[in-house]
């Protein structure tokens, strides 16, 4: 395997397409005609979610194992992953016929164990290594150091960057076949291996080609390490986007995306919740939320009627039980959902009075959490109210104001709110 620690270039990704053609899917664009009437532009879905392990990471895992040489190969490999990255792997290795030692927290959910072991059979060894992922990417490497295994990296590596570039290769032929050019392509960003890869080719065989990047609001580590000029490792993220929360980007993907420059937002994660939804109920797409991230920017990426944008779906390894969840993060990002502590008089007939009084008509009581004290003349109640639109909120906000409640609205960036989701 090559070990000169250059940045991977176009050609890279181009050998990196011809080495994994047929261990991974050449996944379709297929146009979303709601993005389009949204933009006004013409926009095609990458759909990476159709890969055998439901998103792009198996390219550049497939990219640096068929590169090793018989006696790495015969030493095996080593990675430590909570989701996709493992998955990936696990296919590259059954594929190419390596042995791996997969490490995972060990508050990785069983379906996802269960997942890594049914794609990768015979060949992965899932080991749990601690609480967390740092915990599990300490023992991969120190498996690496004494076993001689060779440990393979979630992004951090230009074999990786250049696997994941394939993305954009196959983005430009599939356009050209139906003769159409690509004006801007949308890509998430999580440790910044796609991003990297896609930048690599473009800017060399499609330098007119506009690439935005988009990181979750709550770990945007790449934006950080271009306002510090080097990775940076952020105090603390938002986990909820799974697939892109990373604290620090990657060393190489840094360099690759300092190199090139591309434009760079922070989406929240109610708006991504949002666009998941939406995929799910128009298109019959389901994403993970990294999936949805790329797709959630475009009502912050200017583009020009009848331009051609791509957006990058990366990943479809949604926990069905987390859909609660998203729905909640939507109604409140979208103002739909408010959250109050109202202090009730303790005296009879004011829960009657608050829903006659407070209560609009097209208002829902979605919450209600109340503990009477005998000893007090009020009592605490969360209440959480789930409005008709937006523009209810203002009068809500009257009633409760001309009642005789005292009332504290929770904010979302409250710490308080983290008990509510």
């Amino acid at each position: 395997m090559p070990s000169s620690p250059t940045l991977p270039t176009a050609a890279d990704v181009e050998a990196a397409a011809a080495r994994i053609a047929g261990r991974v899917a050449r996944t379709p664009l297929q146009l979303s005609p709601r993005l389009s009437e949204r933009t006004g532009a013409q926009v095609w879905l990458k759909r990476e979610d159709l890969q055998p392990v439901r998103s792009y990471k198996g390219r550049g895992s497939a990219n640096l194992i068929a590169q090793l040489s018989s006696d790495q190969v015969w030493a095996g490999v080593v990675c430590a992953s909570a989701g996709n990255h493992a998955q990936g792997v696990a296919h590259a290795c059954a594929s190419l016929g390596v042995s791996a030692r997969i490490y995972l927290p060990a508050r990785t959910p069983r379906q996802k164990r269960d997942r890594v072991t049914e794609i990768g059979g015979d060949w992965v060894e899932i080991v749990v290594g601690g609480q967390t992922y740092d915990d599990a990417a300490a023992a991969a490497r120190a498996d690496a150091e004494s076993t001689g295994a060779t440990l393979v990296p979630a992004f951090d590596d230009p074999a990786i960057i250049a696997g994941q570039g394939t993305v954009a290769l196959e983005i430009m032929d599939d356009l050209a076949e139906v003769d159409r050019t690509c004006d801007v392509v949308v890509v998430p960003v999580g440790g910044g291996g796609l991003l990297a890869g896609c930048l690599t080719w473009l800017r060399e065989r499609q330098p007119g080609v506009r690439v935005v990047g988009v990181e979750p609001a709550g770990a945007a580590s790449m934006i950080a390490a271009t306002r510090a000029g080097a990775p940076v490792t952020l105090p603390e993220i938002d986990r909820f986007i799974d697939g892109a929360a990373v604290a620090r980007a990657g060393d190489w993907t840094y360099q690759a995306v300092a190199r090139h420059t591309p434009e760079l937002l922070a989406v929240p994660e109610g708006r991504v919740c949002t666009e998941m939804l939406a995929l799910y109920q128009t298109e019959g797409i389901i994403t993970e939320p990294a999936g949805a991230l790329a797709a959630a920017a475009l009502d912050r990426v200017p583009v020009e009627p009848g331009q051609t944008v791509v957006v990058v779906v990366s990943g479809g390894n949604n926990d069905v039980l987390r859909y609660a969840e998203v729905m909640e993060r939507s109604l409140v990002h979208e103002g739909l959902k408010h959250y109050f502590l109202v202090d009730f008089p303790q005296e009879p007939g004011m829960l009657r009075r608050f829903l006659d009084e407070v209560l609009g008509p097209d208002d829902d009581i979605a919450l209600f959490e109340y503990v009477k004290r005998n000893n007090r003349e009020t009592g605490p109640a969360l209440v959480g109210i789930e409005l008709g639109s937006r523009e209810d909120l203002a009068p809500l906000l009257e009633r409760l104001d001309r009642s005789s409640m005292d009332v504290e609205p929770i904010q979302p960036d409250s710490p308080l709110f983290r008990f509510i989701l």
